[in-house]
C-alpha cells in the first residue's frame, strides 16, 4: 500500500508555496519523486522534504526545476523571496532596499559586511552566531546573504564605500587561511571602480558608533535610510532626524580612518600576520 502524501499548506508561507507548486507542477509533467530525483541529482527524500517545506531548498534547484518542468521561470522568481522570508521584518525590508541603492555607505564593527564575505568566512560567522544550528539553516541564510552579493556585479553595481574596525581584521573567522582569502576578496575588490575601502585603527581611539555596526543607503530617486546593527539584531531607520544622526555619527568615524590607500597597505600587512 503506497504511503498517503502529506497535504501541503501553498498558504503558510512562500517556502510552502515553493513546495506546493513543485508538486503541482511534477505530477503534471508526469514524474514520481524517484525520476524527478535522477533528472535534478538530488534525492527523492530531500525533494520530498523539500514539497513538504521541511528541507531548504538548494541554491541550484530553482534553475534546474525551471528547466525541467518548462516553467515560466516561477520557481527562480520564488526563491528570493524564500530567502528572504527567513529573517525578521526588519532585516527583510532592509535587504529590499539595499537591492535598490545606488550607494553605500557601512561601517563594520564585528565582521566583514555580508556583500563581501567569502563562502567559507561566511559560513564560519553565521555558525557562530548560530551554534545550535543545523547545517540546513546555515546553508540557508549563506545562500541568502549569497543571493544579495549578485547586486556587486549587476550592470549598474552600487557604489560601496567601507570603513572596517581593526577588530573585524584582528579577530579570527575561521582558521588562518580562511582569513586570508577573506582579505585577498576584499583587497580585490578596492581595487575595483565600485568598492571603496577604509580601516578604523584602534589607535583612533573611541568614537560613537563603538555599540555597533552602521549602514546608510542612497537611492536615486528616494530619501536615504539607514541600518543600526548589533550583535543579534538590527533597526531599520528611515525618520529624517534618525537617519541625519546615523550620518553625522558614520561621517566621523571615517574621517577617523585610515586613507584608503593607507587602509589597502594596512591589510596587506594584516594578511601577512595570519601566515605566521
Amino acid at each position: 500500500m503506497a504511503a498517503q502524501e502529506r497535504e501541503l499548506t501553498p498558504e503558510r508561507s512562500v517556502r510552502d508555496l515553493f513546495g506546493f507548486q513543485l508538486r503541482d507542477l511534477r505530477k503534471r509533467n508526469g514524474l514520481s519523486l524517484a525520476e524527478l530525483s535522477k533528472l535534478v541529482a538530488y534525492s527523492k527524500t530531500h525533494l520530498g522534504n523539500v514539497e513538504t517545506a521541511i528541507r531548504a531548498i538548494p541554491p541550484d534547484l530553482p534553475r534546474k526545476l525551471d528547466e525541467l518542468l518548462t516553467t515560466d521561470g516561477i520557481f527562480n522568481r520564488l526563491y528570493p523571496l524564500v530567502l528572504r522570508e527567513a529573517f525578521p521584518d526588519r532585516s527583510r525590508r532592509f535587504m529590499e532596499l539595499e537591492a535598490l541603492a545606488a550607494s553605500m555607505r557601512k561601517y563594520a564593527a564585528g565582521a566583514f559586511p555580508g556583500l563581501w564575505q567569502t563562502p567559507d568566512y561566511g559560513h564560519a560567522a553565521i555558525r557562530l552566531g548560530r551554534p545550535r544550528a543545523e547545517q540546513d539553516e546555515i546553508e540557508q541564510v549563506w545562500a541568502a546573504r549569497a543571493a544579495r552579493q549578485r547586486r556587486l556585479t549587476d550592470e549598474s553595481p552600487p557604489l560601496v564605500r567601507v570603513v572596517l574596525d581593526e577588530s573585524v581584521i584582528r579577530r579570527p573567522v575561521g582558521s588562518p587561511a580562511v582569513m586570508r582569502r577573506q582579505l585577498d576578496h576584499v583587497l580585490t575588490l578596492a581595487e575595483g571602480p565600485h568598492n571603496i575601502v577604509q580601516v578604523l585603527p584602534f589607535s583612533a581611539g573611541g568614537h560613537g558608533a563603538m555599540g555597533g555596526s552602521i549602514t546608510l543607503l542612497d537611492f536615486l530617486d528616494a530619501p536615504r535610510v539607514a541600518y543600526a546593527e548589533g550583535s543579534v539584531s538590527g533597526h531599520l531607520l528611515e525618520s529624517p532626524d534618525a537617519v541625519l544622526e546615523s550620518a553625522l555619527t558614520y561621517d566621523l568615524v571615517q574621517a577617523a580612518a585610515l586613507s584608503p590607500d593607507e587602509s589597502t597597505a594596512w591589510l596587506r600587512r594584516a594578511r601577512e600576520d595570519f601566515r605566521r
